[in-house]
């Protein structure tokens, strides 16, 4: 049996030091001060709930001679330290706040109860679950505040930037912590129980009802606090918790008020220009998230703007790239910049552009491809570009990531009427971009072309080049030619032509670009084509056909073989949409003695991961070509314009050339010498073409100027003579005119209108002479033979 004062000591012995020196109060005075703060607790809690009721039994005229008290009350339980007391006197207040009230209060002030509800929704207790208590109790007198104040114009403004500052991260702070909310959930027994009691929820409630009550003015005030929460947190880099947030502020706000959104994040992007790659496609991704939710209602002006600070940061990231440092050269204090960041930010960029694109209507989204279509730099005469290899490649990289944003924008656009789709400016911009020497520029041209021509869905059908036998299983949907986009091809067709003609004869070329031939050719053949477009485009691909078998460009063995199977993909697609039946048996003949005999002119051996190509391409026999003679006769037959077909197809040359880098003006010229006296019939006698200089140019201004004073000097020398003269000089002056017109038109009938030789033969005038009698016509007789 254990002693009892051993039992004491060893109860004694285990004290710890700080334990020894505190005084030890009997068990009964610990009762008693128990008691007497349960008992306190105890009248606290009847005082409150008394006061609650006399504050729900107020009449709506008297109650400020009450409140001022009650808010005492609750202001003295918020300062205790003690969680019950908190939570107690943040339950009065909520009660409160859902009072209404007829009567103002001009004094009444809620600026400690903003400073502590927010205090305590950052509550950091040991206890989890009084932690959560006191959170919820936080966000929950917030919600009170918001209600009381927002629609009280003579209440302390709660969209002041000092309320603001401090409600919003608090509610922030709570949505945050909503995953490590739901990981320490008990069991899924508990979790509708504990989901109801999260403070993420509430917080989230919360905000949604505070943004939903924010007026025109008050929006930029409550966005900003996010902003900076944000970036205080660095919440922008993982993008999920900022993406969430600005979802619910767009479907909490009124629609109209979506732009002021979009115009906080646009500044929020701009005042970050210099932050880090992937803070500042953190933010692009929130913006195409919101834009996507604003153009479902109201975006306004804002359309222009987005995709201006979009294009001009897609331009600083490009700079940042080339020189690695935000200040343009590197120094010991300068953030070394990480290109595949940049590169992600680019591409986040180019998406936002199209996603956003992809939501608007018809109207705005042609203002925004003219737009981004007018940022794109090209070289010209009358524009200085930069130099040096960092200007080039600047430059180059613009092109590429605005081109891709363009493409972006026009894929998917659906415009029934191409004149209005592809407008002369900017067709001549990006046709003329078509020329550069850059393979990766060409391809993103040819795309957006093709994006812009298909509007049926027919491109995916057309992504690989082949030679069908029958084309009805690509299921091909065809509508007959309008009568606008009859308009757009007569004007535009031959530019057209003249850039895929060229595009063809490209050295750089490799599959996607053929593919991309070939599909642009198609679209056409289905979408813009009449029997005069048909023509001109077998023209075109026959001609491309030359250009591999002369080879005057000195092509690869690889391009010439395409060129070949190109040709032979198109015609075979474009003889079977003709459906002439002596067209098809040629067109299907000549593939077969291919297939026998020259396997490499086909797309099949062609267009593959290893192709299979013939070293010597020079001599290929008539058998594996397509006639052009044979054409134009088999298609003569069916009504199509044989004489036409019969002509061989030469691009216009044009200023556009004056653009590529691969010309200079000299060789412009020249060129074009060439090919005027290469087509003319008379080059043997045509002497070679003057030299256009500056003296040239100011000789003909000068000597138009001098025809155009002797005109005029003669018209006024004739009005003066006819004012002036006398009658019978005028008479005379006319009667000599007229009888000289006379004999000029006698001598004309003379010639032209011989009559015949008189039956009765010829007799003889004077001195022998024989002379043929004339006999009218009218006089004349015929033989009964003649008569019908």
């Amino acid at each position: 049996m254990a002693v009892p004062g051993a039992r004491r000591n060893g109860r004694r012995g285990s004290r710890s030091p700080e334990e020894l020196k505190e005084p030890r109060l009997p068990l009964y005075l610990k009762n008693t001060l128990w008691i007497e703060h349960a008992l306190i607790h105890l009248y606290v809690c009847i005082a409150m709930e008394a006061l609650d009721q006399l504050l729900m039994a107020c009449h709506c005229q008297s109650i400020n001679l009450f409140v001022e008290s009650f808010l005492k009350m609750v202001a003295k339980l918020l300062e205790s330290e003690k969680p019950n007391l908190q939570i107690l006197g943040t339950n009065s207040f909520v009660k409160f706040a859902n009072i209404e009230e007829d009567t103002p209060s001009y004094h009444r002030s809620y600026d400690f109860f903003v400073s502590r509800f927010s205090e305590m929704c950052h509550s950091s207790h040991d206890d989890l679950e009084i932690k959560t208590k006191i959170r919820m109790s936080g966000i929950k007198g917030l919600q009170g505040v918001v209600r009381k104040t927002v629609n009280d114009e003579l209440q302390a403004n709660i969209w002041d930037p000092q309320h603001m500052d401090k409600i919003v991260p608090s509610l922030l702070f709570n949505l945050q912590h909503v995953e490590e909310a739901e990981s320490r959930s008990p069991s899924p027994l508990q979790a509708p129980e504990k989901e109801k009691e999260s403070p993420a929820e509430l917080a989230e409630r919360c905000l949604r009802e505070l943004l939903g009550r924010a007026a025109f003015g008050n929006i930029k005030n409550a966005i900003k606090p996010v902003l900076i929460h944000l970036d205080n947190h660095s919440l922008w880099e993982p993008k999920v918790f900022a993406i969430r947030c600005f979802k619910i502020i767009m479907y909490s706000i009124q629609p109209q008020h979506s732009h002021l959104v979009i115009q906080q994040l646009l500044g929020h992007l701009d005042a970050n220009s210099r932050s880090a790659a992937t803070v500042r496609a953190g933010i692009v991704e929130v913006l195409s998230e919101a834009a996507v939710i604003a153009a479902t209602g109201s975006v306004g002006p804002t359309v222009l703007e987005m995709f201006n600070t979009l294009l001009r940061q897609l331009r600083l990231s490009i700079d940042y790239a080339l020189t690695g440092s935000y200040d343009g050269a590197v120094s010991l204090g300068t953030k070394i910049i990480k290109e595949h960041e940049e590169r992600m930010f680019q591409e986040a960029v180019i998406k936002t552009v199209g996603s956003f694109a992809s939501t608007l209507p018809t109207y705005q989204r042609s203002e925004v491809i003219l737009f981004i279509m007018s940022k794109v730099p090209r070289p010209s005469l009358h524009q200085a570009v930069d130099t040096g290899r960092t200007g080039e490649n600047r430059n180059r990289l613009t092109q590429i990531m605005l081109l891709k944003s363009l493409l972006q924008v026009s894929t998917g656009f659906q415009c029934n009427n191409m004149m209005s789709a592809l407008p002369s400016n900017f067709l001549d911009r990006l046709l003329s971009t078509a020329l550069m020497e850059d393979a990766e520029i060409r391809l993103f041209v040819l795309e957006i072309l093709i994006s812009f021509i298909d509007r049926h869905g027919n491109r995916h059908k057309f992504s690989t080049i082949s030679t069908l036998s029958d084309i009805s299983v690509l299921k091909l949907k065809v509508d007959k030619c309008s009568r606008q986009d009859t308009v757009f091809m007569k004007k535009h067709s031959q530019q057209l032509y003249r850039h895929i003609y060229l595009s063809c004869k490209e050295e750089t070329n490799v599959q996607k670009h053929y593919e991309a031939l070939y599909g642009l050719l198609a679209l056409i053949s289905i979408e813009l084509a009449n029997e005069e477009v048909v023509v001109d485009l077998i023209r075109l691909v026959l001609a491309v056909q030359d250009v591999a078998q002369v080879n005057e460009e000195n092509l690869p063995v690889y391009n010439r073989c395409a060129l070949y199977a190109l040709g032979a993909a198109y015609l075979n697609l474009i003889s079977q949409l003709t459906t002439v039946p002596a067209f098809c048996q040629h067109i299907h003949e000549v593939i077969e003695t291919r297939k026998k005999e020259a396997p490499y002119m086909l797309p099949e051996d062609v267009f593959v991961e290893r192709p299979r190509l013939s070293q010597n391409l020079d001599g290929v026999v008539i058998e594996l070509l397509f006639r052009q003679s044979k054409i134009s006769e088999v298609l003569g037959g069916s009504g199509y314009n044989s004489d036409r077909l019969c002509l061989p197809y030469i691009p216009q040359l044009t200023d556009e050339d004056r653009l590529s880098k691969r010309r200079s003006i000299g060789e412009t010229i020249s060129l074009q010498v060439e090919v005027e006296s290469r087509n003319s019939p008379e080059k043997e006698e045509r002497v070679p073409a003057e030299e256009i200089t500056y003296e040239t140019l100011k000789k003909a201004i000068v000597d138009s100027v001098a025809v155009e004073e002797q005109e005029r000097e003669r018209r006024r020398q004739v009005v003066e003579k006819f004012q002036k003269a006398p009658f019978e000089e005028i008479a005379a002056h006319c009667g000599a005119r007229a009888s000289l017109l006379q004999s000029k038109l006698n001598q004309i009938f003379e010639i032209t209108i011989r009559p015949p030789p008189s039956p009765s033969g010829t007799i003889t005038a004077a001195y022998g002479q024989p002379q043929n009698h004339s006999i009218p016509v009218y006089e004349m007789k015929f033989p009964d033979l003649c008569v019908y």
